[in-house]
């Protein structure tokens, strides 16, 4: 069983990849909206939430993680294989099959993320390695207001905000470095002129060679959230229309 993991319904947005592409798998999702927005905290809180959502779907028997949640970084990930005994091909982050996915491509990229994705450096850094140089725009408040269902024009507005000022005729693309932003991908295609990437399908890609057919099952969904959300719950019965699921409140 596969767990995935983010701060809230941002992951929605992978697992519907991964649920595309392998849709026998058995997936466990942990939505710890009790603490989103995650793009604004510290590393050492990020350190203690990751170790805290890992547990939890370790305990619960998954196999291979899923980490959905761009401010958890590659790093920090990677650094929890020894403690939990998880083989390196059983954890899957946002930033390497992103990276992967434009390595050759001449496209001038432009990044956009939470303060912490971009403060954190990772995708800078991780860009660099094949040699290509990335711009990066952090959007305070947008994964928050997101989560827990701003208006359309209230959404839309945060992202003009954020992106005053870009000359957007220097760029070819822009990579959505926040599971949450493709939940207003309308906004954005409002705002932004140029190509959209979101890097789920690259993910979900990475999780179909990696770990399918391993884990492979009967499509069996269940989600856990650390706080009741009825927009969390509206967004899966939307996202998931097909399937059999359960939504569990856990403390």
């Amino acid at each position: 069983m596969i767990g995935v993991f983010d701060s809230g319904s941002g992951g929605l947005t992978v697992l519907r990849s991964i649920k595309n592409r392998t849709p026998s798998v058995d997936v466990l999702y942990f939505g710890d909206i009790g603490n989103a927005p995650y793009g604004g905290k510290s590393r050492e809180e990020l350190s203690e939430l990751t170790v805290n959502a890992i547990q939890r779907l370790r305990d619960q028997g998954t196999t291979s993680i899923v980490s959905a949640c761009n401010s958890v970084s590659a790093s920090l990930a990677v650094s929890l294989l020894d403690a939990f005994d998880l083989p390196p091909q059983h954890l899957i982050e946002m930033v390497g099959p992103t990276v992967v996915y434009f390595r050759g491509s001449k496209a001038r990229l432009l990044l956009c993320a939470t303060p912490a994705t971009v403060a954190s450096g990772m995708y800078q850094n991780a860009f660099r390695m094949i040699q290509k140089e990335i711009t990066t725009i952090p959007i305070p408040a947008l994964a928050a207001a997101i989560e827990f269902g701003a208006g359309k024009d209230e959404i839309e507005q945060i992202i003009r905000d954020g992106f005053s000022g870009v000359q957007f005729s220097e760029y070819d693309e822009l990579i959505l470095a926040c599971t949450h932003y493709p939940l207003a991908i309308e906004a954005f295609r409002k705002v932004v002129p140029i190509a959209l990437f979101d890097p789920a399908e690259a993910v979900a890609e990475r999780v179909e060679r990696q770990l399918w057919p391993r884990e492979a099952g009967n499509g069996k969904l269940h989600f856990m959230i650390s706080q009741d959300s009825l927009q969390f719950r509206a967004l899966v019965g939307t996202m998931f229309p097909q399937g059999t699921f359960s939504v569990e409140v856990v403390q």
